[in-house]
C-alpha cells in the first residue's frame, strides 16, 4: 500500500517545486534529489504489490521500510512548508522534531539528506532479488487490477419461508400497535430479509406510508426522528426541524402516523433502553400501523412486544448456502461442472452465515480466481477458520477477502472505517476524500474522479460495500458498509505499525477512548460524538492528515476551531459540516495542506450573507471546498481562480465569487461549481474555468438570460460542461413572480450538455421544444414549477437521446405524447402532479422504458396501471405512492 503514498508525495513535490519554490529556496536541491530518489520506487513498488510478489516474506520488511521513508519525507516536507509559510510555529515544530531551538532550514536539509540516504541504502540491497528487472518491468497494475468484476444484484436465498411468516404478522389484525422483531447474530441477513419485505409490491400496496431508519449502536434520537420526518413530510424544512428538540419531533411524528396506515422499520436496535427512547414517537391509538425492528439482542424484541415472541433468524442449510454462493459468483443457481465439488465444500464451510458466503463470493467472482486450483486454495483457507468461534471466523473470512484485494483498493476499503456505523455514505464525498488523501493513483486518459469511481464500483462488486441509492444515470449516489465489515476496517486500520486510522469514542467512565496522547501516532482521526469534550482536552496529532466528524450539529466557539488548527497542523482532510462556525479565526489559514474542506457557516446577526474572506487564498492546496450556510447567500471574497489546485466548489445557497484578478491564471482544474449567483457567471470566470463539467446557478434567472446579470452566452465557452442546474430564486418575492418569458435557443446551450435541472422557472410547455433540440440531453429534471400550464403536446421532434425524465410539482392536466417522441426513455418520474389526468398510454411502446414512478399523482394512477399492463414483462417496474386506498 506504499505505492499510493509514493504517487502522492511525487505530486506534492512537483507542485511545490512548480508553484511555491520560494518556500524551499534554501533546500531546493535536496528536495529535487528526494523527488528523483522517490521516483525510482514507483515501478518497483507496483511490482512488489502484484499478486505474484505480495506474499514474498523477504519483501514485506523492505516495503514497510520504504513506506516509513515516504511518510517521513511527506511529514518533513509538509512541516517545513508550514513553517516557512507561517514563520511562527517554533514551539510546535520544536516538539515535533525534538529540536531545542526550533527547526531551521539546515535541519530540514539534513533530514532530507538522511531520507535520501535511507532510500539509497534500501535500493542498493540487490542481493535479495533482482530489483533492476522489477523496476524496469511493465509499469502498470496487475492485469486484473483495472478489470471490473461482474455486476451482481442482491440475492435473497433461503428467506422465502421466513418472509412469508413475517408478512403473515403484517397482515394480522391486532388490538394494539403491533411491533414485529427479527433477531439474529450479525451477518445472518436481518436487514436483507426486512428489505425484501419492505420493497415487496404487495406490502407497498398495503401500507401507503413506509419509513425506514437506521438506528445503530451510537444513534442520536433527534437524528432518527428527523430521518423519519424527512420520509413523511414533502419538502421538509430541515432548518426548522433541526431547531426543535427530540420531544417536539416525536409529537409531530406521532401526530402524522396517527392518521396513516404505516410500516415503520427501525433497523439495528441494540438495547431495550434504546427502544424506550424511540417508542415515544409512535402513535398511541393507531392499530393499523406496523413497526418492524431488527436487533442482535433477544431482550430488545421481548421488551418491544410482550404479546409475541421475537422471530429468530436461522442459519442457511447446506443447499441454501450452495445456491447463494452460486448466485453471488455466477448470477445463476449452478456451478461449472469442474467447480461443483469445491464450490459446495466452500459453501458448507461458511457455516450457513449469509454474510460470509457473500464476502467469499466476492473473492471467487474475480476473473483470476475462476480456476479449480484457485478455488481449492480458498477452500483450504476457509476450512482453517472452523477452529475459531463465530465472531473470529467472520473476521478471518473478511481478512481473506481483504488480502485478495488488488493493491489499489486496500486503503480505499480501510478508509470506510472513518464513517459512523450504519451511515449512508455519499459517493461524491467519499471519492473526493480518497483523492485528497492520496489514495487514488493517477492513470493516463482518466481523471482522478473517474478512477476513484471505478474503485468504489469494484468494492461494491466484491460485496464489501453495498449500494444505497443510484443517480438518475445509474451511477452510485450513496452506499453503506455492513457493521462487521466496518469494524474490520477500524481494527485493521488501527493496528500498530499501520496507524491508518483511529476512532475516538466515549468510554464507560465518561472519558474518551483512546486517550488524547494515543492519538499522536495515528494519521487519521474520526470522532462522531462529544467533539467539544475532545477539543477541550487539547489534543495533539502531529501526523494526523484527516480529522472527520459526523456528529450532532454543534455551534463551535472560535477557540475550539483554533484547537483543531493547533492540534493538527498537517491536515489534508477536514470534514466538519456538523460543526457550525460563526467566524474563522486567523490561525485557521495555517492549515495550508488542506485538500478537502467541508464546513458550515453560521450567519452573523449583523450580516445578510455569510462571507468567506480573502484569506482563503492562503489555502492553496484546496481541491474540494464544501460550504453550507444558514443564510440565503454566500459571498466568497477570496479569488478562487488563483487557487492552483481547486477542482470542486460546492455550496448550498446562491454564491457570489470575487472578480478574478489580473494575475488569476488558474481555474483550468475546476470541474464543478455550485451554486453560483448569475452575476458570477461571467466570461471572466468561464475563460478560466473552461473545463467545468458541472455547474449550478441560483438567483434571478430572468436577468441572467437577458444578459443584465452575468451572461448565459458565456456558457458556450464551457465545451466540457455535462451537467447544468438552473434554480430560479427571486426571494423575497414569491416564486411565481420570477416567471421566465422563455429559454435561449438551443445553440446557446453547452454542446456536451447531458443533464439539465430547472426549478421555479414557471415556463410555458411550448418552450419544451428548445430542450428537445439539445442533441446529447439524457437526463431532464423539471423540479417544482419548472413548467406550468394545463396542456403539453410534445413537439414532433421529441427528445431523441433522453433517458430520464422527472416532472415535479406542476399544474399539468393533459399530456399528449407518443413513443417516437421519447425513443430512448428508460425512466419516467412524475411527482406531485396532482392535476395530471393520465400518463400517455402510448409510452408503453417505448422499447427501453423500464421504470415508471408516480408520487402523489392520484388521478393518473389508473392510466399508469394500464400502461404497466400493456408493457408487461419482468423488466418493467411500476411504483405508485401512495397507493389507491
Amino acid at each position: 500500500m506504499a505505492d499510493a503514498a509514493v504517487e502522492f508525495l511525487l505530486e506534492n513535490l512537483k507542485q511545490l517545486l512548480l508553484h511555491h519554490a520560494q518556500l524551499i529556496k534554501d533546500a531546493k536541491g535536496q528536495v529535487e534529489q528526494l523527488q528523483e530518489n522517490v521516483g525510482s520506487f514507483k515501478s518497483f513498488l507496483k511490482k512488489v504489490s502484484s499478486k505474484k510478489l505480495r506474499k514474498d516474506e523477504a519483501l514485506k520488511p523492505l516495503v514497510r521500510d520504504i513506506r516509513g521513508v515516504i511518510y517521513d519525507a511527506d511529514d518533513v516536507i509538509d512541516a517545513f512548508v508550514t513553517q516557512a509559510a507561517e514563520k511562527k510555529t517554533h514551539s510546535y515544530f520544536s516538539k515535533l522534531f525534538n529540536a531545542s531551538n526550533g527547526l531551521s532550514l539546515i535541519d530540514i536539509a539534513e533530514k532530507v539528506d538522511a531520507i535520501c540516504r535511507r532510500i539509497t541504502q534500501i535500493y542498493g540491497g540487490k542481493d535479495k532479488f533482482d530489483l533492476v528487472n522489477l523496476a524496469t518491468a511493465h509499469d502498470g497494475p496487475d492485469e486484473d487490477a483495472l478489470q471490473p468484476t461482474p455486476s451482481r444484484k442482491d440475492n435473497v436465498v433461503g428467506l422465502k419461508d421466513e418472509a412469508d411468516k413475517i408478512v403473515g404478522y403484517l397482515n394480522a389484525s391486532t388490538s394494539h400497535l403491533d411491533v414485529i422483531s427479527i433477531i439474529g447474530m450479525p451477518g445472518l441477513g436481518k436487514t436483507t430479509l426486512t428489505g425484501k419485505i419492505y420493497h415487496d409490491p404487495d406490502i407497498k400496496y398495503q401500507f401507503p406510508t413506509r419509513i425506514w431508519v437506521y438506528v445503530s449502536q451510537e444513534f442520536k434520537v433527534k437524528e432518527v426522528f428527523v430521518s423519519i420526518l424527512r420520509q413523511m413530510v414533502t419538502n421538509l424544512n430541515e432548518e426548522e426541524y433541526v431547531k426543535k428538540n427530540a420531544s417536539e419531533l416525536a409529537d409531530e411524528i406521532s401526530g402524522v402516523l396517527e392518521e396513516s396506515k404505516f410500516l415503520l422499520v427501525m433497523d439495528d436496535v441494540w438495547e431495550p433502553t434504546d427502544w424506550e427512547k424511540l417508542r415515544v414517537c409512535l402513535p398511541k391509538h393507531n392499530v393499523t400501523g406496523k413497526v418492524m425492528i431488527t436487533s442482535r439482542q433477544v431482550g430488545v424484541g421481548k421488551y418491544a412486544n410482550r404479546f409475541r415472541e421475537p422471530h429468530h433468524l436461522c442459519n442457511l442449510n447446506l443447499q441454501e448456502s450452495v445456491e447463494l454462493l452460486q448466485w453471488e459468483v455466477f448470477s445463476k443457481p449452478e456451478f461449472p461442472s469442474e467447480l461443483d465439488g469445491v464450490g459446495r465444500e466452500i459453501a458448507e464451510n461458511c457455516d450457513g452465515l449469509p454474510l460470509a458466503i457473500v464476502v467469499i463470493g466476492g473473492v471467487l467472482a474475480t476473473k483470476v480466481l475462476r480456476s479449480v486450483a484457485a478455488w481449492e486454495k480458498v477452500s483450504t483457507s476457509v476450512t482453517t477458520f472452523l477452529q475459531y468461534d463465530s465472531q473470529n471466523r467472520m473476521e478471518k473470512i473478511i481478512s481473506l477477502s481483504y488480502e485478495k484485494l488488488p493493491y489499489h483498493l486496500k486503503e480505499c476499503f480501510l478508509y470506510l472505517g472513518m464513517f459512523p456505523e450504519d451511515f449512508e455514505i455519499p459517493a461524491w464525498k467519499l471519492i473526493r476524500m480518497w483523492i485528497a488523501e492520496g489514495l487514488i493513483q493517477p492513470k493516463d486518459g482518466l481523471s482522478m474522479e473517474e478512477i476513484a469511481e471505478y474503485n468504489l464500483d469494484d468494492l461494491i462488486n466484491r460485496n464489501l460495500v453495498r449500494v444505497e441509492k443510484l443517480k438518475a444515470d445509474g451511477r452510485v449516489k450513496s452506499c453503506r458498509i455492513h457493521d462487521i465489515l466496518r469494524e474490520f476496517c477500524r481494527v485493521e486500520g488501527g493496528k500498530d505499525g499501520e496507524n491508518f486510522l483511529q476512532e475516538i469514542k466515549q468510554s464507560s467512565d465518561g472519558g474518551l477512548q483512546p486517550s488524547v496522547t494515543d492519538g499522536e501516532k495515528h494519521r487519521r482521526l474520526c470522532i462522531h460524538s462529544h467533539v467539544v469534550d475532545f477539543l477541550n482536552k487539547n489534543p495533539r496529532g502531529p501526523y494526523v492528515r484527516s480529522f472527520v466528524t459526523f456528529s450532532e450539529d454543534i455551534e463551535l466557539p472560535s477557540d475550539k476551531i483554533s484547537a483543531i488548527t493547533a492540534a493538527f497542523k498537517l491536515l489534508r482532510v477536514l470534514e466538519a459540516k456538523p460543526l457550525k462556525f460563526s467566524k474563522l479565526p486567523s490561525d485557521f489559514y495555517q492549515l495550508i495542506h488542506l485538500r478537502y474542506l467541508a464546513l458550515s457557516m453560521k450567519l452573523d446577526s449583523n450580516s445578510k450573507a455569510s462571507i468567506l474572506p480573502k484569506a482563503f487564498n492562503k489555502l492553496w492546496n484546496i481541491q474540494t471546498l464544501v460550504v453550507d450556510t444558514t443564510s440565503r447567500a454566500l459571498e466568497i471574497k477570496a479569488d478562487v481562480m488563483s487557487m492552483t489546485q481547486l477542482r470542486h466548489l460546492k455550496t448550498n445557497v446562491c454564491t457570489t465569487l470575487a472578480k478574478p484578478g489580473k494575475d488569476s491564471k488558474e481555474g483550468e482544474k475546476l470541474q464543478s461549481l455550485g451554486t453560483m449567483s448569475p452575476e458570477s457567471c461571467t466570461e471572466a470566470i468561464f475563460d478560466r474555468a473552461r473545463n467545468l463539467k458541472k455547474l449550478g446557478i441560483r438567483g434571478k434567472l430572468s436577468l441572467f438570460l437577458d444578459g443584465k446579470s452575468g451572461s448565459f452566452d458565456s456558457l458556450r465557452k464551457l465545451s466540457n460542461l455535462e451537467k447544468l442546474k438552473l434554480l430560479n430564486d427571486v426571494f423575497p418575492k414569491a416564486a411565481s413572480d420570477g416567471k421566465l418569458d422563455g429559454l435561449p435557443p438551443a445553440y446557446k446551450f453547452p454542446v456536451k450538455l447531458r443533464s439539465l435541472t430547472l426549478l421555479n422557472t414557471f415556463l410555458d410547455w411550448t418552450h419544451m421544444s428548445i430542450l428537445g433540440s439539445l442533441e446529447k440531453l439524457q437526463v431532464l429534471k423539471l423540479k417544482d414549477n419548472a413548467f406550468v400550464g394545463k396542456r403539453w403536446q410534445v413537439d414532433e421532434r421529441g427528445f431523441d437521446a433522453l433517458e430520464v425524465l422527472h416532472i415535479g410539482r406542476t399544474d399539468l392536466s393533459i399530456w399528449m405524447a407518443s413513443a417516437h417522441h421519447f425513443p430512448s426513455l428508460k425512466r419516467l418520474e412524475l411527482h406531485n402532479c396532482e392535476k395530471l389526468k393520465e400518463v400517455p398510454l402510448a409510452l408503453a411502446d417505448i422499447p427501453k422504458l423500464e421504470y415508471l414512478d408516480l408520487q402523489r399523482c392520484k388521478e393518473a394512477n389508473a392510466s399508469a396501471k394500464l400502461l404497466a399492463a400493456k408493457k408487461g414483462g419482468a423488466t418493467f417496474t411500476l411504483s405508485i405512492f401512495p397507493v389507491d386506498a
